[in-house]
């Protein structure tokens, strides 16, 4: 009888390595699937996030090049306004140069 009890507790002290190794195993897939999942949903996150962002950059260099348009439009008139003026100036220093000399030539 001393021989069988040895044996039935051989068996279970062999079963228990073996029966926690399956438990380690299962704990591996679940921890394995729970990364898995938060990897993914943090990669959504960052997908959205990256969009978001994206469509803000967007927006915000349409501004910017509808804020470059108009000052450089303006800019344009200002330099146009003051070409003339400069036009006219010089027009009418040459005009009265041109008077100038033709009365000294008379």
């Amino acid at each position: 009888m001393k021989k069988f009890w040895i044996a039935v507790v051989g068996a279970v002290l062999a079963l228990g390595p073996a029966m926690f190794a399956q438990d380690v195993v299962t704990g591996v897939k679940d921890v394995s699937k729970d990364v898995a999942k938060g990897t993914k949903k943090a990669a959504k996150g960052t997908e959205k996030a990256v969009d978001k962002s994206a469509d803000k950059t967007a927006d915000a260099t349409k501004d910017a090049a509808k804020d470059t348009a108009k000052g450089t439009d303006k800019a344009a008139k200002g330099t146009a306004k003051g070409t003339k003026k400069a036009a006219d100036k010089t027009a009418d220093a040459t005009k009265d140069a041109a008077k100038k000399t033709a009365d000294a030539v008379k």
